[in-house]
């Protein structure tokens, strides 16, 4: 039975990550200090190692117990606060993953999986967004993303492990199943929030922006449920595993659904209107953001079971029935 090391496997896609493995047999092993996890996301059958990856000697000791291979997850995520504290992502996202590189290199695991970002590209130039459209990230937050990917490729060029650079696109639901019950805390993300809004938990929802040139006026994104990603690592480190070489691709569902859509969608599947309002364009937010995700697709034989957003929202709206 494989050994998988899941950093950052407490956290909202890490816990989806971890259900994947355990449900296919896979000895999980969860690395998190909990920053931003919660130890509920820790599932039955998964051991816990409650650890920074800042902290060297205990990334050395987790892969000196015998790893066949690292899924990250461990990031920190919030773009705007990325650039306020540029510092705080350095320190976490770069000199954190390159611990866990290190570590790995010295004791021979040779397979990572590293949850990326869509964010690497930057303004889209055309859409869908393929994996050869330019990258040219316009938060720090994005810059992490890519520059963990470039000391990936150099490590994999130089011999020394192999590497699937995922990246996603907008993560959201939850498991259908109802095993995974651990809320993100202080949410960044759309469906989230409007979750706050729809329970009372917060007053009302900002929508930025309603002039886009768009059906609606609202912003279009990629929406891929958070159980779809959870396959893609599942499959990716099977081909890590047996093809023995490095792969980039997106993920995404092709598809694009307005702000507004997935606002009318929720107040239909909640029975209720949301007190939403609209307000001026956030910098850097481009009109529509889809994926093109025929790689994925190609290479590991990966498609979406979600593709439809009501399907997708009750599976959130769930958690608080």
């Amino acid at each position: 039975m494989e050994r998988i090391l899941i950093v950052g496997g407490a956290g909202y896609i890490g816990s989806h990550v971890q259900k994947q493995l355990l449900d296919e047999g896979f000895h999980v092993i969860v690395y998190d200090d909990l920053s931003s996890g919660d130890i509920i996301n820790v599932l039955p059958g998964a051991d816990f190692v409650k650890a920074s990856i800042l902290d060297k000697s205990a990334l050395k000791d987790v892969m000196s117990s015998g790893i066949d291979a690292v899924i990250h997850l461990a990031a920190k995520k919030a773009v705007g606060e990325s650039m306020i504290n540029p510092s705080l992502y350095a320190e976490n996202n770069i000199s954190g993953s390159l611990n866990i590189l290190n570590a790995m290199v010295e004791n021979n695991v040779k397979n990572i999986v590293f949850s990326s970002s869509a964010a690497v590209y930057g303004m889209p130039q055309y859409c869908p967004i393929d994996e050869n459209h330019p990258i040219s990230p316009i938060n720090y937050y994005g810059y992490t993303k890519f520059a963990i990917e470039e000391n990936m490729n150099w490590f994999s060029q130089l011999g020394k492990l192999n590497y699937a650079a995922l990246r996603y696109f907008n993560a959201v639901g939850y498991d259908a199943s109802g095993a995974i019950r651990g809320k993100e805390r202080n949410p960044q993300n759309l469906l989230p929030i409007i979750m706050e809004v729809a329970t009372g938990k917060r007053e009302k929802l900002s929508i930025f922006g309603n002039d886009y040139d768009t059906p609606d006026g609202t912003c279009i994104r990629d929406y891929i449920h958070v159980s779809d990603l959870a396959k893609a690592h599942s499959l990716a480190l099977k081909y890590l595993m047996n093809k023995k070489q490095s792969l980039t691709v997106n993920l995404g569902t092709g598809m694009g659904t307005s702000v507004k859509e997935i606002v009318d969608a929720t107040e239909k599947i909640i029975g209720k209107k949301l007190n939403y309002d609209f307000a001026p364009r956030r910098p850097g937010d481009p009109a529509k953001l889809t994926a093109n995700a025929h790689l994925a697709q190609k290479l590991l034989n990966w498609s979406p079971d979600y593709t439809c957003i009501e399907d997708i929202i009750q599976t959130v709206w769930n958690l608080e029935l």
